[in-house]
């Protein structure tokens, strides 16, 4: 009695030191074929999201086999439990429809690269930055910290806005005293010292990519143009050339146009308008 006691203690042993060494290997493994030095932002996101999926996928069943074995040494048998395990998972599946739904969505959503934690997304009315994907769930959190858990069978329509590169659109008004063309070559000279810039040439893939006069507004001659960025890096970029662009226009005297507006009197049958009187209210 004491041998079988010894013996089964032995195999329950070897399976769970067999069970803690796949793991250690399986880690290991892990580590030396996703090693990420050296690669730029975009692999790293992408590798990084597959390792969490796999990693946890290869745990779920190393800890599955390892179950088994031990019930299977404590005299249990597996057969009829596996048969139970099948149709209890059909009964499950039949009932989760939506669940079933997520991990396909979520399966799909990996396999053709859509979304990559670090990316920032819109999904309906959702936005913010990927902080998990899973074969379930979307996490994001929004620029303002809200948190949005999002089922991968509810989306239809991803707008990933760091995929690969990013770009910033300017609509820059000028008023219509102004020559386009001059205006033109102040915001080359504007792109020219920000990718001169060692705080933002890294971040600026493209010179500045200027459309041309796209419509005249109201007050203003709208010229558009856009710029090439790493993914990400769209709006710091925008910004500071929008205060650079700011402070080059006031030094050369290019206005910068506010709405206008023209009042009109009006004019009788024999041509005389009203008179128009303007008080000063700032002395009142």
């Amino acid at each position: 009695m004491k041998q079988i006691v010894i013996t089964f203690a032995w195999q329950i042993f070897l399976i769970l030191f067999l069970t803690a060494l796949s793991l250690k290997a399986f880690n290991l493994i892990m580590d030396r074929f996703f090693k990420l030095e050296g690669y730029d932002s975009e692999v790293r996101k992408r590798v990084g999201t597959l390792e969490r999926i796999i990693r946890s996928a290869a745990r779920i069943i190393i800890f599955i086999i390892a179950g088994t074995m031990l019930l299977e040494k404590m005299g249990l048998a597996i057969g009829p439990l596996l048969a139970t395990a099948g149709v209890a998972g059909l009964a499950i599946g039949l009932g989760a429809k939506e669940l079933v739904k997520d991990i396909i969505g979520g399966f799909f959503i990996l396999l053709e690269d859509q979304i990559r934690v670090g990316d920032f997304i819109v999904i309906g009315d959702a936005h913010g930055t990927v902080e998990k994907v899973n074969l379930r769930i979307v996490v994001l959190r929004d620029p303002s910290a809200n948190v949005h858990y999002i089922r991968n069978g509810s989306i239809n329509v991803v707008t990933n806005m760091t995929k690969e590169y990013s770009r910033y659109v300017f609509d820059i008004g000028v008023a219509y005293r102004e020559d386009t063309d001059e205006v033109v070559e102040v915001i080359k000279e504007v792109d020219q010292q920000l990718r001169d810039d060692p705080a933002f040439k890294d971040d600026i893939l493209e010179p500045i990519e200027v459309l041309g006069v796209d419509k005249f507004a109201d007050s203003a001659v709208i010229v558009k143009a856009r710029t090439k960025t790493k993914p990400g890096k769209q709006r710091l970029v925008g910004r500071e050339f929008n205060r650079r662009l700011k402070k080059k226009f006031n030094q050369l005297g290019i206005e910068i146009p506010f709405p206008h507006r023209t009042l009109y009197m009006g004019r009788n049958k024999k041509g005389n308008s009203p008179s128009l009187t303007i008080r000063d209210v700032s002395s009142d």
